[in-house]
């Protein structure tokens, strides 16, 4: 019998990470059998790329009751704009459904509390999709730190690069409101924090930081004018804006590589969603948001992290290291090379011990998206967890509230000029919920 699943928000992550292995790889215990959006040209969208399908029943965005009941499915997929999570996964585990949530699960720390409580109540669980985990080196890593070759973990650096091309992606859309998806320090670098926490096996507890919007917004050094509600593609002065200039081929007819929707420099009547411009101006005023942060973390095993993230870098990666009693690891990662304007090398980890000489690991690369872990992830998803792997590593709801609380904290303590609790994020959850009901990473 297959598994029945429903998705909440018919976006492009739902239709390529979701569907898209539903129907090619996993349709003999998997079907979609329901769609839910406040956009009906989603659902056109949905049975162009998968016109074998086009039966899928189709509900709007306050019909998730009426949906539940008349399709029944078994487990909900959650992956519309980030402050619309909370609403359909508190709704599935209210009737005892399991939900499968695109991160952040919330952009709050109050909502990612509400799904707590949900979950401690409800026969269902929810399960977050955080990709960066199932990267073949960041499960090295893992290892490593699990086999005690590090020894008790004292500190962390991370430091995350974000290209123009990426960077200036989200000011272009609805990212760049708060309201809809926390600011950058919750839905991007929830996935950084979830990876740290899931790395050391300890939890944050307090979060200090300094932000700033350096890039983008009105006051951006490479604004070519200063004039509100401008738009990419129509946009008088784009051959003078340098990140425009940067990505968008004067002949429109060359892909960048890992377009969003592959919009960039498209026209208006191409864009396959009701009111949806992926080209709005990075240099609006109303821009609020912050493109810079540096954060020191506190953790209850007594580890410290020193973290910075800068949304517009001439390259994409990451700079890590983890020092622990027993030596120390380093790794230098070029997110994508195909963005990059020189060679790059392939990713390894350096090992030092605290006494001895340096070892370079070489880890075996896998084919998919997210370095890999994009295969492995849906495996785990639609087959079952792998039991032979020595720790879990799916995500769980409480993973995705401690990540979501971190960001928040990040930049609660940027407006607020103070080090900011998690406890105080979420509101004393950790010491109210039954110990059983929190999953284990």
């Amino acid at each position: 019998m297959r598994k029945r699943y429903a998705i909440c928000g018919v976006s492009g992550r739902a239709l390529g990470q979701f569907a898209k292995p539903i129907h090619e790889l996993f349709s003999h215990n998997s079907e979609v059998v329901a769609l839910l959006d406040t956009d009906p040209a989603r659902f056109e969208a949905y049975r162009s790329r998968f016109p074998q399908h086009t039966e899928v029943a189709v509900y709007g965005a306050s019909d998730f009751g009426v949906m539940v009941d008349e399709m029944k499915p078994d487990c909900i997929i959650v992956a519309g704009r980030d402050d619309t999570h909370v609403r359909y996964i508190t709704a599935a585990l209210e009737r005892d459904l399991d939900v499968i949530t695109e991160k952040p699960m919330a952009t709050t720390g109050a909502d990612a509390r509400r799904i707590l409580e949900a979950e401690a109540v409800s026969r269902g669980k929810v399960t977050v999709t955080f990709n960066y985990r199932y990267m073949p080196i960041h499960m090295r890593i893992k290892e490593m730190i699990q086999e005690g070759r590090l020894g008790r973990i004292t500190s962390i650096d991370l430091n995350w690069y974000i290209d123009t091309h990426h960077g200036s992606s989200y000011f272009k859309r609805w990212n760049r409101e708060r309201a809809f998806s926390g600011g950058l320090s919750v839905h991007k670098s929830t996935h950084h924090f979830d990876l740290v926490q899931w790395w050391i096996n300890q939890k944050p507890v307090e979060v200090f930081a300094y932000g700033a919007l350096n890039y983008y917004g009105a006051e951006g050094e490479w604004n070519p004018a200063r004039e509100d509600g401008r738009h990419c593609r129509t946009c008088r002065v784009s051959e003078d804006c340098a990140y425009y200039s940067r990505w968008t081929p004067r002949s429109r007819q060359v892909r960048v590589p890992d377009d969003h929707l592959n919009l960039l420099g498209a026209d208006p009547k191409d864009f396959p969603y009701t009111s949806y411009r992926p080209d709005q101006c990075i240099f609006d005023s109303t821009i609020e948001i912050e493109d810079t942060y540096t954060a020191a973390v506190k953790y209850n095993g007594g580890a410290l992290m020193s973290y910075s993230v800068n949304f517009s870098l001439p390259y994409e990666g990451y700079r890590l290291a983890v020092n622990g009693t027993r030596g120390r690891l380093e790794t230098l990662e070029y997110h994508m090379p195909a963005r990059t304007p020189f060679p790059t090398p392939v990713q390894t980890i350096d090992f030092f011990p605290l006494f001895g000489s340096k070892e370079t690991i070489h880890v075996v690369h896998r084919e998919g998206g997210h370095g890999g872990g994009d295969p492995l992830l849906l495996e785990d998803i639609f087959l079952g967890e792998d039991r032979n792997r020595p720790y879990r590593i799916l995500s769980g709801a409480a993973d995705g509230a401690y990540s979501v609380a971190a960001g928040e904290a990040v930049w609660r303590s940027v407006e607020e000029h103070r080090p900011i609790a998690i406890d105080e994020v979420l509101d004393g959850w950790g010491s109210t919920v039954p110990a059983q009901k929190v999953r284990e990473q």
